[in-house]
């Protein structure tokens, strides 16, 4: 053999070697290295789970009284590999069964498809677990029929029923807390790939809303798995895992159930007054808030919901009510969502923008029925002249044309339509420090950050509406082509992008473009309680475990400071006092044994509802208490509610009555829901056995926070 067929000889040798080193290392690296993986791959393809879910951690007012907890239900289940092997997967067994139990056919039918199984868009109220898993068609089955059922499983083939867990809110007081409460709900498709950046098994229910949505991840614990080897056949071979499940721990609040249920019935009561005083009044919210650290001690939205309807299962009636426009939109939490102009609360934020300016807020100044911008005159309250009056005094009696005539001449000074490079902008740059137009940062979920119509706003407005008002005629039907509007379109056309002279001026009495929402406003007025520190509202306190270890406590947290001189913000206390004393809400706080502060607002709106009718009025109260030495911040806003005053006005005075145990003219402390009247501070114990503490609403004895069945949806 030649050199040159030895050297073809260990080539080929060498190839073939090489060949088998890598055949052999491809088949380490399947059978060892990643053997586990593919086993695991192969299991999952003839493995099924069942979840247990975890019992869910209750929800507690600060005094420990249960907000949210968990009862014991008896569900009736139905398993799908059983009904699907009978000839007709199941139906006249369904049929039979939703007779008995007296549900709908249909709803019931809906229930015990996999989602999977329906065309994407019908997937409504689908089975979102596993083929395995009982599904459950009610949780509340009367136990007659349930053992009627049992008895009978040749006539129920793979019906079974067994307790069960329910998420269930107490009605004590006529609560709902339905919008700071959340509800509990189950999974979606959403949910399930993780588009909210968690982690689900399917059949689980979680946090939907509120404070249930905000602290799932405490509250929901770590559900049982069950894994189940199926052949072929998907009939059950082995059992590979089964993990037990662990309770969540229990979320602490700052809320008090008893002042939760009088700010729930003062804002229906407000909205009731309304509607009696010939106002539409659609809507409202109320917000109580300690000045001094920002936890939120109540907030009701209105019309609310009940949120043990979701737990059950709404109906298509029910599903609509809630977002239907005829209804309130029970949905919308408009402590958080809301959008309103202020008006006239938004005049300490003028205050301290005059006092920035260099106003000498110790003179007198003209209040006269009007004042002249341009061509448009600007009116007072009523048209009403009030002669020359102090600041104090314009405060009380809420002046607008003071407000007026200082942002006009404001206005011309930073340059006009033309402004400077260096305008002062003393009004905007005020609201800014009271943090308009950005997020409280509250612990619920869906917060609006309202809006500031300053300069920087008017130009982004203005290059997305340009085209719109530029061409209006030829984007809008006739109808809207009124001599109104069409003259607006050619303003906005021509200088939508500058802030006008009337921009300015409404901007000074909290009108315009500006709008804020309730818990924005209860921040504020806070923070002129407590002397200028911005709180960030908070309402969870601490998470614990159901043996009391305490998992994480939540701080305060300062967000800055308002930036008000001691003097400045010593009159403005000062002047928002007088409003109860001499000014437009003496009439409602004359006699009150307690000393309080606040300020009236009647904002104006544009538009028209449903049936045509003109909107009315933004009812508006801002207030704090006592005067001396403040404590609770109170905002109530009625959404077409007319004068702050006759409608939010004596909503707040009947929150502050249930705060400081006030019946008539006699506080009575031992009535006052806080004790020295400071909030619980220490962590209380937790057990579903907790009652509320008497108070007004519920004077010598306490109350049982037992859960009631009753699940409808309110207005």
């Amino acid at each position: 053999m030649n050199q040159r067929s030895r050297l073809s000889l260990l080539v080929t040798q060498i190839f073939f070697a090489s060949l088998m080193l890598a055949l052999f290392g491809r088949l380490f690296y399947l059978q060892v290295a990643a053997g586990p993986i593919y086993r695991d791959a192969a299991l999952s393809i003839q493995s099924r789970d069942v979840v247990t879910p975890a019992n869910r951690g209750f929800i507690v007012d600060s005094s420990g009284v249960p907000l949210a907890l968990n009862k014991v239900g008896l569900a009736i289940t139905v398993d799908r590999t059983k009904i699907d092997k009978l000839p007709d997967k199941g139906e006249a067994v369904i049929r039979d069964l939703v007779g008995l139990l007296g549900l709908n056919y249909a709803d019931v039918w809906q229930r015990t498809r996999l989602c999977g199984e329906l065309p994407t868009g019908q997937r409504a109220g689908c089975w979102t677990g596993s083929r395995f898993q009982p599904i459950p068609i009610t949780k509340e089955a009367d136990p007659q029929l349930a053992l009627r059922i049992v008895e009978r499983s040749d006539r129920y083939p793979g019906v079974t029923a067994s307790p069960v867990a329910i998420r269930s809110y107490p009605e004590n007081l006529g609560l709902s807390g339905g919008h700071v409460l959340g509800y509990v709900g189950p999974l979606t498709e959403e949910d399930l790939s993780g588009a909210n950046g968690r982690t689900y098994f399917r059949s689980e229910s979680i946090g939907k809303a509120g404070l249930e949505s905000m602290y799932d991840s405490y509250l929901r614990g770590v559900p049982g798995i069950k894994t189940f080897i199926v052949d072929r056949k998907e009939a059950v071979t082995t059992t590979r895992k089964n993990t037990q499940p662990i309770a969540g721990a229990h979320l602490v609040t700052s809320l008090d159930m008893r002042l939760q249920a009088a700010s729930e019935k003062a804002l229906a009561d407000a909205v009731k007054r309304a509607r009696g005083l010939g106002f539409p009044a659609d809507g409202g919210a109320a917000i109580v808030m300690d000045v001094r650290n920002g936890q939120v001690l109540a907030l009701a939205s209105h019309p609310t919901f009940d949120p043990n309807a979701f737990e059950r299962g709404l109906s298509v009636e029910q599903a609509n009510n809630l977002f239907s426009e005829k209804a309130g939109v029970p949905a919308l939490n408009r402590v958080l969502q809301g959008l309103y102009a202020p008006a006239s609360t938004f005049k300490a934020v003028s205050l301290v923008a005059a006092a920035n300016a260099g106003y000498d807020l110790k003179k007198n100044y003209a209040c006269p029925a009007e004042v002249q911008v341009g061509n448009r005159a600007f009116r007072n309250f009523e048209s009403k002249a009030q002669g020359t009056i102090s600041i104090k005094k314009a405060i009380a009696i809420s002046c607008d044309t003071i407000w007026y005539q200082i942002a006009y001449d404001e206005w011309v000074r930073d340059g006009g339509l033309r402004p400077k490079s260096n305008a002062n902008d003393y009004f905007y740059n005020a609201a800014k420090r009271f943090q308009i137009g950005v997020k409280t940062g509250i612990d619920l979920p869906s917060e609006s950050s309202g809006r500031l119509a300053d300069r920087q706003w008017r130009k982004d407005w203005y290059s997305q509406n340009k085209d719109f008002y530029c061409n209006y005629k030829e984007r809008t039907k006739k109808s809207a082509q009124t001599p109104f509007l069409l003259e607006l379109a050619r303003e906005n056309c021509l200088d939508g992008d500058k802030i006008r002279a009337g921009d300015a001026v409404n901007f000074s009495i909290g009108q315009g473009d500006t709008v804020i929402t309730p818990i924005k406003l209860a921040q504020m007025y806070a923070a002129i309680a407590n002397g200028g520190t911005i709180w960030k509202p908070t309402i969870a306190k601490a998470i614990v475990k159901s043996n009391g270890t305490v998992v994480n406590k939540f701080a305060s947290e300062n967000l800055g400071d308002i930036g008000v001189d001691p003097v400045t913000l010593k009159l403005l206390q000062d002047s928002l006092h007088e409003v109860t004393l001499t000014g437009t809400s003496a009439g409602v706080f004359n006699g009150f044994p307690v000393q309080t502060s606040g300020k009236t607002g009647t904002a104006q709106v544009f538009g028209r509802n449903l049936n045509g009718s003109l909107k009315a009025d933004t009812s508006w109260y801002a207030a704090y208490a006592p005067t001396k030495n403040p404590r609770y911040a109170v905002v109530m806003m009625v959404s077409q509610g007319g004068y702050g005053a006759s409608t939010s006005g004596i909503g707040v005075k009947n929150i502050f009555e249930a705060l400081f145990g006030v019946q008539g003219r006699v506080a009575k402390p031992e009535l006052a829901l806080f004790p020295q009247g400071k909030p619980p501070t220490k962590l209380p114990r937790i057990s579903p056995a907790t009652k509320a503490k008497p108070s007004i609403l519920n004077p010598g004895k306490a109350v049982s926070t037992s859960p009631t069945p009753k699940a409808v949806v309110k207005r």
